[in-house]
């Protein structure tokens, strides 16, 4: 179980300041890697997480050695219990409702959309994918009551959409269970 209130990500258009960005913010606080490679199409991200405090500072230093490689970066404090398990592929989903996609241009968006969904209603975060594969997109899973999911969805989409980051959002209302055992990467 990952139990660290923060995270932090920076997306760089190079991956040699991607390199030394993740030097220099480790060097800077305590905090844990949980990503940090090249990702479609040729660019770079340091996903971390640790306290609140450890990773705001090693942000800055990240930020700061990647200089104008930056294209987005983002903090989230107290993030969602969901986020890390989604994003690691360690999220046990024992039950599912209906299922929730939300799909965007950023990886950055795809978290910040995921985080905001999942603290607006009672849903559980099944898959957060982030570039790989995707050509630089990311998306996130959700499920639950289908009420939620709507709920969720919505204030996610309006998120990404006033970003200009959204790609694309459907709720299937009963999932047919191939689809939950056999179909999609969860």
């Amino acid at each position: 179980m990952f139990l660290e209130p923060a995270i932090a990500m920076i997306e760089l258009k190079s991956i040699a300041k991607g390199i030394l960005a993740t030097d220099a913010l480790v060097k800077k606080a305590p905090v844990r890697i949980l990503e940090t490679h090249p990702i479609c199409p040729g660019k770079y991200m340091i996903l971390f997480a640790g306290e609140v405090g450890d990773v705001e500072e090693a942000l800055k230093a990240g930020v700061a050695a990647g200089g104008d490689g930056i294209i987005n970066d983002l903090f989230l404090p107290y993030v969602h219990r969901d986020i890390i398990p989604a994003i690691t592929g360690t999220q046990e989903v024992k039950e599912f409702g209906a299922i929730g996609v939300i799909e965007t241009f950023s990886i950055v968006s795809t978290v910040m959309a995921a985080d905001i969904a999942a603290k607006m209603a009672p849903v559980r975060l099944t898959e957060i994918r982030l570039a790989q594969g995707l050509g630089g997109k990311g998306y996130f899973i959700m499920t639950g009551e289908l009420f939620d999911v709507e709920a969720a969805l919505e204030a996610a989409r309006n998120h990404a959409a006033k970003e200009g980051m959204l790609a694309a959002c459907e709720i299937i209302q009963s999932p047919h269970p191939d689809l939950i055992s056999k179909g999609i990467y969860w």
